[in-house]
């Protein structure tokens, strides 16, 4: 065998049977504080699944994620339910099957419940709330970033006597982290109304749960303040991607900066225009009036004679004057339409007044294309090509009062690209404290354990035995106590060794006393080296003074 292991089996030999009991206790005691510190400190982190549960989901909810295989905690209120980090949306797609929890934000399925018989319309009113309450809930909740949510709705009541109808109305509690909250409102705000008849997106107000307002009144998105801001950021992303298309294949992208300030007119115009046109016209209606006229005159008249004198004489009539007329008339009225034209022209769009561009170009790069050789006048040239280049890409117009600029400049070393905002050292340790903090403990608890138990352990069991020293026997022990005689004989003898000295003690005979060890530390020398060999020595002496 190894001596190594020789010498660990001889010491465990020599321990005897108590100390090895106690070996073997702390052994057992520092492995059971390893273990609970691995296990307690390297737990997984909790995220919250469910709060505010009843007794009876928190045992329904544990037992299906204890088939599905997937761990979970109860809170100490006894009414959460955590399962470990990157496991949440797993565990609630898993209890929405199951139409867990029941008493969370419940929905549709408080009607489950729900008797028909003897329901009035209030209860059924009511409850109708509460399940459109816990729905859109639920749907906040499916947010990403959205922890939990809580919704009030204010129904409109019918009446006979109002004449005013109360509108709707919405009130939303949300708790949320790692999101922008003001963003989210917005959007929660449009769900609801969304979801709600006859709500509107400003009858909604959204809080969070400490109590801060996050949205509430009119959509500060549709102010026309807004709107105009909106429209110039859009128009100025859209004229800077028109300028990096058109450079990025000469200059490459990280040789030129980029910056546009656009003026926007957004203010809604209506015209309404009338045309009418001379040259074209159209026959609306003709009347046409015919009239004949025919006109015939005759006239008898008795001549003046002798036979109107004489008696019974019939004068005889004669023709008188005679005249005659024709008239013919016709008369045409032809009514026009002129041609007319209405133009109504609504517009909601904008119209940019003013444009402001600016470019930097890298100058190390146009030398680089024109040469190290290249002199100020090419490179003031490349610069009014790349110039003409961004105005056409642009559609600048200096009529409207539009301004561009170009100019060649030095780049700092280092500022090359864009920069992108990425997570900082900081950041990345807040995020995983609770891990390092974890391990940390965890390998200071393994290096005590091991430094103040295994170490002393291991020291004692690889330390080479010492061999077992043969006590002395009585007549040594009784031979090396010192006697009157030879204390004297010995003092004579240093004495006399010294010339020129008297008999007597001596300063150096007194310090030899002092530093020889009396015969009890002798003893109790003996017995520390070997307990057994002593006590068979203190017993034979026993034995022969009894003997004598």
């Amino acid at each position: 065998m190894p001596e190594q292991i020789q010498s660990i089996i001889s010491n465990l030999r020599g321990f005897g049977v108590k100390r090895l009991a106690m070996l073997a206790g702390i052994a057992v005691l520092v492995m059971g504080v390893i273990g609970i510190a691995s296990v307690y400190l390297n737990r997984p982190a909790y995220d919250t699944l469910y709060v505010g549960l009843d007794r009876a989901d928190v045992n329904q909810i544990g037992l299906v994620l204890g088939e599905a295989g997937i761990g979970f905690d109860v809170g100490s209120d006894g009414t959460s339910v955590l399962v470990p980090a990157g496991t949440t949306a797993q565990a609630r797609m898993l209890l929405a099957e199951k139409g867990l929890p029941t008493s969370a934000n419940a929905g549709y399925e408080l009607f489950d419940n729900v008797g028909s018989l003897g329901l009035t319309s209030f209860m059924q009113q009511i409850t109708r709330v509460r399940a459109l309450e816990g729905e859109i809930a639920r749907t906040i909740q499916s947010i990403s970033g959205i922890k939990a949510a809580r919704v009030h709705i204010v129904m409109s009541e019918r009446a006979n006597f109002r004449r005013d109808e109360q509108q709707p109305s919405a009130s939303v509690v949300i708790r949320y982290a790692g999101i922008d909250a003001e963003k989210s409102a917005m959007s929660i705000r449009h769900l609801v109304a969304a979801a709600v008849p006859g709500l509107s997106a400003d009858k909604v107000t959204v809080l969070d749960s400490s109590g801060n307002l996050l949205a509430a009144g009119d959509d500060p998105s549709n102010t026309s303040a807004a709107r105009t801001l909106g429209v110039e950021q859009t128009v100025e992303a859209q004229i800077g991607d028109n300028i990096r298309r058109a450079l990025t294949a000469y200059l490459g992208p990280d040789n030129f900066r980029a910056s546009v300030k656009a003026e926007v007119n957004t203010d809604t115009r209506q015209t309404e225009e009338t045309i009418f046109d001379p040259n074209s016209r159209v026959e609306r209606s003709v009347q046409s009036v015919r009239a004949n006229e025919n006109n015939n005159q005759k006239q008898a008249s008795t001549p003046a004679s002798v036979e109107q004198n004489l008696p019974e004489a019939q004068a005889t009539a004669t023709d008188g004057p005679q005249s005659s007329s024709q008239n013919d008339r016709k008369e045409e009225i032809t009514n026009y339409e002129i041609n007319s034209k209405k133009i109504a022209t609504v517009s909601n769009g904008y119209s940019v007044t003013k444009m402001s561009i600016a470019v930097v170009v890298n100058q190390q790069r146009l030398t680089a294309i024109l040469g190290k050789d290249a002199t100020p006048e090419q490179i003031a040239k490349r610069v009014a090509d790349i110039q003409k280049m961004v105005t056409s890409a642009t559609g600048l117009d200096e009529k409207r009062g539009d301004v561009i600029d170009v100019s060649a400049v030095e780049f700092i070393d280092g500022l090359d690209g864009e920069a992108i905002p990425q997570a900082g050292m900081l950041d990345s340790i807040g995020q995983h404290a609770g891990t390092l903090i974890n391990a940390g403990a965890f390998i200071v608890v393994v290096f005590l354990v091991a430094f103040f138990g295994l170490r002393p352990m291991a020291a004692a069991l690889t330390a080479k035995a010492t061999p077992a020293l043969a006590g002395p026997s009585y007549d040594d022990v009784q031979r090396s106590l010192p006697t009157p005689e030879a204390t004297a004989a010995a003092d004579s003898a240093a004495v006399g060794a010294l010339p020129g000295t008297r008999p007597g003690p001596t300063p150096l005979d007194d310090l030899r006393q002092k530093i020889r060890p009396a015969p009890q530390d002798r003893l109790a020398r003996m017995v520390d080296l070997n307990e057994e060999r002593t006590a068979q020595i203190l017993r034979k002496w026993a034995a022969q003074e009894v003997a004598v």
